[in-house]
């Protein structure tokens, strides 16, 4: 790598504060503290979905409109995730969080205090901003509190928060609903979320801002062909996967001898089995990201497809949902981890692309899931949702085997034609030998 001058070195990086000489404790409280971020977030983001019948009664709608407050937000996120970098370009990182998560609170607070649907359809717009800007800032601050060699269990633990608002954090906030009222729930989780915005102002580090992104950077991001053809396996996997989860609950209860009690505990073991792949994927990530690629939209396709067949036994169907739970666990950290190899200086674009094509993956899967099972069977939803996750394995797999070079180069000319305006980065080879050492 060549040696510059610090009067030519760029005035944004995020890799200072995850320097080998920042203490372990620093980065690991860090971590920490981005596990409960996501993990409140998350909660807000599903507690509707445990809460659409006294949501419903309360506002005097439909369940179908209560379900909306799902939807506002994943349609919100699309369109924040691949643009918040842009609108806070100078921003300390760690302010920028505190803000979302602060946001975060404020949305919890208002739908529990809201007179009227449209109001908490308002504040739904809020938790978009927040928790897509989190997600799209995630792996950049990822990246700059963990040291170079062990990014995937980094990213593993940021996202676990996710599982364990799956397992423990919506049936915990749905349980107090039933005891105090729907809007209760909503109380505690926006005291927790302002709980969590102090300790990431206190706890996380500075971060400084990456080298400022505009609109045209994530458009010249996108036209590089390596990273088109990883977005795109990476939305047809997520699309697979919830195309069908957003029916689990439908296809379960064709299980003969099933009831309310074994269903309960069937949707708790994909919460439990997320958890478990989501530290499994992370101690793996680092060194086997290719077979992984591979790996994981693959056997999620064939939990569902045995969960469309296995309808005969209630034990194979619990094993088909931990099975599904477990490998759809991972599947953050190896498309962030891909992202973090594919560009590694230009994290925060790349971030913000792979959670607009989740949010977006998610709106298609609810939609396109809906229509496929008023159209033809439940059944028949499964196997078309296995086989986009076959598609996205190839795909994004194959984008995996192809890291590096035809990035660089297209990188290296988008850095050229912005050459006038910003200081160029370093070269991307370099950066991500220094990154990412098991790169390639």
């Amino acid at each position: 790598m060549t040696t510059t001058n610090s009067s030519e070195r760029p005035e944004h990086s995020t890799r200072a504060v995850g320097s080998p000489s920042t203490q372990p404790s620093t980065r690991w409280m860090a971590l920490v503290v981005l596990l409960c971020t996501s993990f409140v977030l998350v909660t807000a983001e599903f507690l509707p979905s445990g809460l659409l019948t006294p949501i419903a009664d309360d506002l005097g709608i439909s369940p179908s409109e209560a379900a909306q407050t799902i939807t506002i937000t994943a349609l919100i996120g699309f369109l924040t995730a691949p643009t918040i970098a842009s609108l806070v370009p100078r921003m300390d990182r760690r302010r920028l969080l505190t803000l979302l998560a602060a946001g975060g609170s404020v949305s919890s607070l208002v739908v529990a205090l809201a007179p009227t649907f449209e109001l908490v359809m308002l504040a739904r717009v809020l938790l978009g901003i927040a928790l897509s800007g989190f997600w799209a800032m995630s792996l950049a601050v990822a990246v700059a509190v963990t040291r170079p060699d062990q990014l995937g269990r980094g990213v593993m633990i940021v996202t676990a928060g996710t599982s364990v608002a799956t397992v423990a954090g919506v049936p915990a906030a749905v349980l107090l609903a039933n005891i105090a009222g729907w809007r209760s729930a909503f109380l505690v989780i926006a005291a927790v979320t302002a709980l969590v915005a102090v300790l990431l102002a206190v706890l996380l580090p500075p971060i400084p801002p990456a080298a400022p992104v505009r609109p045209i950077d994530v458009l010249r991001t996108l036209r590089l062909p390596p990273v088109r053809l990883g977005l795109a396996g990476h939305v047809v996997t997520v699309l697979g996967h919830f195309t069908a989860y957003a029916f689990i609950r439908v296809a379960l209860e064709r299980v003969d001898g099933i009831d309310v009690t074994t269903l309960t505990i069937l949707l708790a073991l994909f919460g439990i089995g997320g958890f478990v792949g989501n530290v499994v994927t992370g101690m793996l990530v680092d060194r086997h990201l290719v077979a992984l690629a591979y790996a994981v939209p693959a056997l999620t396709g064939v939990a569902i497809v045995v969960v469309a067949f296995g309808t005969s036994s209630i034990i194979v169907s619990a094993i088909a949902v931990l099975v599904w739970g477990s490998a759809f666990g991972g599947w953050l950290i190896v498309v962030n981890t891909w992202t973090s190899r594919q560009l590694p200086d230009r994290l925060e674009a790349g971030g913000g692309l792979v959670v607009a094509g989740f949010q977006l993956a998610i709106m298609l899967g609810a939609a396109g899931g809906g229509l496929l099972l008023g159209t033809t069977s439940i059944h028949t939803l499964l196997l078309v949702a296995a086989a986009l996750l076959v598609i996205g394995a190839i795909t994004f797999g194959t984008a995996c085997r192809h890291l590096g070079a035809p990035t660089a180069a297209g990188i290296d000319t988008a850095a050229a034609e912005q050459s006038q305006d910003r200081p160029v980065s370093p070269r991307p080879d370099a950066t991500l030998q220094a990154c990412c050492p098991h790169a390639g």
